[in-house]
């Protein structure tokens, strides 16, 4: 590493206007994640036409700091109105939204920009410093290890399942029948369209977010809207208390890292990485059955995942040239706008540049921490608002942003529809986030296998016999497994529970 250029990076993004550009990105990005539908790919390339003249650190810096901002934005939207902003927060809700129920708002979102800024600040330092190293393993990957990781993280579904396994199974299977629907991935024939010409690509998958979970809490809070209760959040303290960082620590570290590996690995994502580390801290925990149910581990754990995955995308758009998610798709138009072209040749030509995006991205978790900070308290009086009043701006927001991923509709009548089937399904105890899990992860199981399939001509050995492949089913099974027992003796132990209250009255 040259030291020098090192230093001259850091330099030129920490003054006055880079630093400025860096701080607007990330309080943009922040309002844009908060925003159901508004995702952290469209504002990004809402902007990158603004970037064209601008010197290369102050472009970054605010396209990176909006890349940030929007991932952390998902959450606060997430934990107040079980409405996750961006699909990076679909498992933020899990634990932060029952948080807010209780009346630990504050808490909730304190952690979570704690857990965000750490997650994030992760990412990036492992990107500077490690972005060769991982990209070359990112390049071992080919369709058989992108399917073995698909199953990995559909073993997943059993951590989210809450208290029945069969139903989360049942949930699950119904989430991967739904990722059928469409062409298919081979041979591009319709599957399950009914001839209508909207499904030729599937429900699309964030007006199936925001109906899911939207949508059915709205329909669910109309039905209590006589009999429930004023939620009041107190607001002691911006910054998480000592008692919640030694809490998380662990699960905060091992997230980032877990995410920041999977960042790296093209079209993985954060909504991914954020499943794996919510699992891996329930996993852990010497308290599964808080999961689900408010544990400030699982918001801390999904929180570090998504937003360390921001610096892990960038490890192969710079490192190889080829972006790591659809906001580094982006970020890579905007560097050919500035004359530059990501991949070895930008590490030989253009140091100077790799390490300003490196100091910029640094930043932009910095920005994102202080302006997340700032915001707690405002945030957290969102939920002091009348239910009367709350609901209906939740339905407008959720149709707004059902609509304005592809201007359609039929997307809105899409998140309408999946709103009834998420209230119904909770009515009857199904839990929606397996579903959630497979509309993911189902498409890029399916596909991955059978290219993978064609290239061993139809041998299945040849396909899961690969080292990474192997390795990677293996976890997936020992996951499960895992899973299952630890499921089966947090029930024992709540019916232990219930019988012991039972013989107490």
């Amino acid at each position: 590493m040259d030291f020098d250029l090192f230093l001259n990076g850091f330099l030129s993004i920490f003054q006055l206007k880079p630093m400025l550009m860096v701080f607007l990105g990330a309080t943009g990005g922040i309002m844009i994640g908060s925003l159901p539908g508004l995702t952290a790919t469209m504002g990004v390339a809402l902007l990158v036409p603004f970037t064209f003249g601008l010197p290369i650190g102050e472009a970054m810096g605010m396209l990176l700091g909006i890349f940030s901002g929007a991932i952390y934005g998902g959450s606060i939207s997430a934990i107040l109105i079980r409405t996750p902003g961006t699909p990076a927060a679909a498992a933020t809700l899990l634990d932060g939204y029952p948080m807010t129920k209780r009346g630990e708002a504050g808490r909730a979102l304190s952690i979570s920009v704690f857990s965000s800024f750490i997650g994030g600040l992760t990412g990036a330092l492992i990107m500077t410093f490690l972005s060769p190293q991982i990209s070359r393993v990112a390049l071992e990957f080919s369709a058989a290890e992108y399917f073995a990781l698909a199953i990995f993280g559909l073993s997943i579904i059993i951590s989210v399942s809450g208290g029945s396994i069969i139903k989360g199974i049942m949930a699950g299977f119904f989430g991967l029948l739904i990722s059928t629907i469409g062409f298919d991935p081979v041979s591009g024939f319709p599957r399950f369209t009914f001839g209508s010409m909207d499904l030729l690509e599937g429900p699309a998958f964030i007006p199936t977010l925001i109906g899911l979970f939207a949508f059915s809490e709205v329909f669910k809070g109309v039905e209590t809207l006589a009999t429930s209760k004023q939620v009041v959040s107190r607001i002691t303290s911006l910054l998480p208390s000592w008692a919640d960082i030694k809490a998380t620590w662990k699960d905060i570290l091992k997230s980032s890292v877990m995410g920041t590996f999977i960042g790296s690995i093209p079209g993985a994502g954060s909504d991914i990485a954020a499943f794996v580390g919510y699992s891996e801290a329930k996993r852990r925990s010497k308290n599964p059955e808080k999961f689900g149910k408010g544990a400030i581990e699982g918001v801390a754990a999904a929180e570090s995942a998504n937003n360390a995955c921001t610096g892990g995308a960038m490890i192969p758009l710079l490192s190889l040239g080829i972006p790591g998610d659809a906001v580094t798709a982006v970020l890579l138009g905007a560097f050919i706008i500035q004359g530059l072209r990501p991949g070895p040749l930008l590490y030989r030509d253009h140091m100077d540049v790799v390490y300003s995006v490196f100091a910029a991205m640094i930043m932009a978790n910095i920005a994102m921490f202080i302006v997340g900070l700032l915001g707690v308290r405002f945030f957290a009086k969102i939920i002091s608002i009348r239910k009367s009043l709350l609901l209906p701006i939740i339905f407008l927001l959720s149709i707004v942003g059902s609509y304005s991923m592809r201007n359609s509709l039929f997307d809105i009548w899409v998140a309408l529809c999946f709103g009834v089937i998420g209230y119904v399904l909770q009515r009857n105890r199904f839990p929606v986030s397996p579903i959630l899990l497979a509309l993911i992860l189902g498409p890029m199981a399916e596909a991955n296998l059978r290219r993978s399939l064609i290239i061993n001509d139809g041998s299945i050995m040849a396909v899961i016999s690969r080292p990474i492949t192997a390795t990677f089913l293996i976890l997936g099974l020992l996951s499960l497994v895992t899973s299952v027992l630890r499921q089966n003796r947090m029930n024992q132990r709540l019916a232990e529970l219930t019988a012991q209250a039972d013989d107490d009255d």
